[in-house]
């Protein structure tokens, strides 16, 4: 089994986080994990992506060309990076930020408001936290408690962060299953 996700939107949505904690999920469960991130000439507002390959055996090469799976959090993110995905993978989309779907019917797409729910719960910062949850429920990519715990070592240094992430976790789960 190997899974690779690529996340990509504008510098400052927190792109690099999502990719860091599903790695360090990954870890949890006792895979090979490899995280690449990629940043544009500028950072805030400016292009940011990363890869996560999560694998049950040796990674041979962490360069994806075409990634099984995509988390899109803004309209060019999803138009370059969409038609890369193999068939059967999860396009998650921004739906507050992307008002298109995914163009392709051989893949699951999920459309979630993220910065609706995150406004909902009183932190837009969240909203970064929704998408990886709603996304990961959706895949099944990794075990739900291990994001959930994955979530709180990454929050360890900031523990009054930690209560509304996990309202974001459970709010991100909701949205993808319908819950």
């Amino acid at each position: 089994m190997q899974d690779e996700v690529q996340f990509a939107g504008f510098g400052g949505q927190g792109i690099m986080l999502m990719g860091q904690i599903l790695a360090q999920a990954g870890m949890e469960a006792g895979h090979e994990v490899v995280w690449i991130p990629s940043y544009g000439p500028e950072m805030r507002g400016g292009t940011a992506y990363c890869t996560v390959v999560i694998s049950d055996r040796l990674i041979g090469s962490p360069i994806i060309r075409n990634p099984k799976h995509l988390v899109a959090m803004n309209r060019p993110s999803l138009e370059k990076f969409a038609p890369a995905v193999k068939p059967g993978g999860v396009i998650f989309i921004n739906s507050s930020m992307i008002n298109i779907d995914a163009g392709r019917d051989d893949v699951d797409a999920i459309k979630v408001p993220i910065i609706k729910i995150a406004t909902d719960l009183g932190n837009i910062k969240t909203a970064n936290i929704i998408a990886l949850a709603a996304f990961v429920a959706r895949s099944g990519i990794v075990d739900f408690d291990l994001l959930k715990k994955a979530v709180q070592d990454k929050f360890a240094g900031k523990q009054k962060l930690i209560p509304i992430n996990m309202k974001a976790l459970e709010e991100g789960r909701k949205a993808a299953l319908g819950s």
